[in-house]
């Protein structure tokens, strides 16, 4: 008994601590670069990884579904419109390239009341691209009180245009909620 309690118990922990470690991988593989932004905010690593599976868990939930193709070529159209839009009016382009990106993720399944959870909810399927959308959205209300200079909403029509392609396309990883 001596032996084997000591054996068992080191065979646990290795266990627990082997478990944690895979945990913690597949969260940094899964959410990319907001996996760290995530780590920074929070009070622990251990807080911010029960965070992003918080996310995962209430992503599974929701019935996030690719376009029909008439929707995806109806996007790709009202996207070169707002391209077209930014030579004459850029501040213009950019608040309708956010407006074309919230009905694009609401088309998809996404919530869209609040931009806060909207990050949360990107960040499982699109964490790659998500500092894309953060930029131009922080661009976006630069323009509103024309503060914008037109360098900087060129860059938020780029940014705007990664999140949209990667939404458009089904990118990021495909996730199914269990049966």
């Amino acid at each position: 008994m001596a032996i084997v309690i000591p054996v068992a118990v080191a065979v646990v922990l290795i266990a627990a601590a082997l478990a944690l470690f895979l945990r913690h991988r597949a969260l940094r593989q899964r959410f990319g670069p907001e996996y760290e932004r995530t780590v920074d905010g929070a009070d622990s690593r251990l807080a911010a990884e029960r965070e992003l599976s918080a996310r995962e868990k209430r992503h599974d939930k929701l019935d996030i579904k690719p376009l029909p193709d008439r929707l995806r070529e109806r996007y790709s159209r009202d996207w070169d419109h707002v391209q077209h839009e930014f030579v004459d009016r850029p501040e213009d382009a950019v608040h309708d390239a956010d407006h074309l990106v919230t009905s694009l993720m609401q088309d998809r399944g996404y919530p869209t009341e609040s931009y806060g959870q909207q990050l949360k909810d990107l960040s499982v399927e699109h964490g790659r691209t998500l500092e894309h959308y953060r930029a131009a959205h922080e661009i976006d209300k630069l323009s509103a009180s024309h503060k914008a200079t037109t360098e900087q909403l060129r860059g938020a029509m780029v940014h705007y245009r990664a999140l949209f392609d990667e939404l458009l396309s089904d990118g990021g990883q495909t996730r199914h909620a269990p049966a």
